[in-house]
């Protein structure tokens, strides 16, 4: 097994195009991220990227959001998805089965060595991009996205869990790749069916459906790594991510590696397994996806979008509370805690006959606080565009003394005002608080 095992590795990373892949995997990131933490202008569309001058940690972030949504897919599908296709144009069945003799030994040293290379180039992802940033920008703390300050050392670790949660997904599109490598034989959608699943999860994310059908998808890990970053985290949605594509990655290889001991070599007109892909591959997957959305929906009453009006007002007064505070230090101004603040929002969607559910960009929030030792009661007006998936900008609209400008001026000179413009999340399933 050890034998098979290295030849296929060896045959993977003699390719020009996996050891092109690795070279930009382990390089590029950490001067992607190095670069644009040097620019005055940041992705401030993207998770985190507006903190990119202010921390190292927000870079792996940044290409972590970035990968997930179409580096990872696009490696599966070099990696896995010509892991068998590359002997149907070949011809080298019969090679490998004089050399190695048993059909189920060459599949588990395809598998292991496809798996090798995908974590060789997902850990240089990471590495990559976590050092570019804190080489660039520095070892600093990192804003959550409820407004609080994590340590260097827990975002560290966080930035870890996250990456490490993102090889479930990352599983799953590479078993896909292998069963539609095995399936299609030397047909091009073979090689492009993890990248076509991912896409089509992208899109289905960005439509306003039940959660449940949101969490039984195999790539929401891409996307609930975010609940790392609150506090406290919500962890529920990140490991039902990281259950649901595991489950994907198990099935999906076991379909596989079925449909490969099926096969006729003795036939070399025979390429992959046609039509019996679609009811041995494609209908036990849709039947796990029905099955899943089906138990979560029982478990967590996930039945609506699972964003609505306390969540949202929840969401931004703890994020503004935190980030008052971070204003307040910045000013040289007393201190104050979340306790004396007593922040509040009203929180409204469209006019007042919306229902003040669902995700869009018509949600307007007042935020309310109090000063201790001020009669007074502060208000801060904000514009929310909520995405499905629970993430927004909330936008500053006045007054101009508290998010009206994108600079404050300090005594050390202008910095960037945290009140102006920040991000936050929406927890989808219900949580302790609520």
């Amino acid at each position: 097994m050890f034998r098979g095992y290295r030849f296929e590795l060896v045959k993977l990373v003699s390719q020009w195009r996996i050891r092109l892949l690795a070279l930009a995997c382990w390089l590029a990131p950490g001067l992607f991220v190095a670069a644009v933490s040097e620019q005055s202008t940041l992705p401030t569309d993207t998770l985190f990227g507006r903190w990119m001058h202010a921390t190292g940690w927000a870079g792996p972030l940044v290409l972590l959001g970035f990968a997930g949504s179409w580096a990872l897919p696009l490696l599966t599908s070099v990696v896995a998805g010509d892991a068998f296709a590359a002997e149907d144009r070949l011809g080298t069945w019969r090679h490998l089965l004089v050399a190695m003799r048993s059909p189920r030994r060459i599949f588990v040293a395809k598998a292991l060595a496809s798996l090798s290379v995908i974590l060789l180039l997902v850990v240089g992802l990471a590495l990559s991009s976590t050092v570019g940033g804190l080489l660039a920008v520095g070892n600093q703390p990192l804003v959550g996205l409820d407004g609080h300050l994590l340590t260097p050392g827990d975002t560290a670790v966080r930035v870890l869990l996250a990456w490490a949660a993102a090889l479930a997904p990352t599983l799953a599109l590479a078993a896909i790749g292998l069963l539609g490598s095995v399936a299609l034989g030397r047909s091009p959608m073979g090689l492009l069916l993890p990248a076509l699943v991912a896409l089509a999860m992208q899109l289905v994310q960005l439509m306003p459906l039940p959660v449940a059908v949101r969490l039984a998808l195999p790539g929401y890990a891409f996307i609930s790594f975010n609940g790392l970053f609150t506090a406290p985290a919500q962890l529920g949605p990140l490991l039902i991510g990281v259950t649901v594509g595991l489950v994907w990655a198990v099935l999906a290889t076991v379909l596989a590696y079925l449909l490969f001991l099926r096969r006729d070599f003795t036939n070399p007109n025979v390429e992959g397994t046609g039509r019996r892909a679609v009811t041995a591959g494609a209908l036990p997957l849709a039947g796990l996806l029905a099955v899943t959305i089906a138990a979560l929906t029982t478990v967590h009453g996930a039945t609506g979008s699972g964003i609505d009006q306390e969540k949202v007002q929840r969401s931004v007064a703890t994020a503004f509370a935190h980030l008052y505070r971070m204003q307040t230090e910045q000013l040289h101004r007393p201190a104050v805690t979340e306790a004396q603040l007593k922040t509040s929002a009203v929180c409204t969607k469209g006019d007042a006959k919306a229902s003040p559910v669902g995700p869009g960009n018509g949600w307007r929030c007042v935020v309310s606080w109090q000063l201790p030792g001020v009669a007074a009661t502060g208000q801060a007006v904000y514009q929310l565009d909520l995405a499905a998936d629970g993430r927004y900008v909330a936008d500053g609209d006045g007054p101009k003394e508290v998010n009206g400008y994108f600079l404050l001026s300090t005594p050390q000179g202008d910095t960037p005002n945290p009140l102006w413009q920040f991000d936050g999340n929406v927890a989808l399933l219900a949580t302790a608080k609520g």
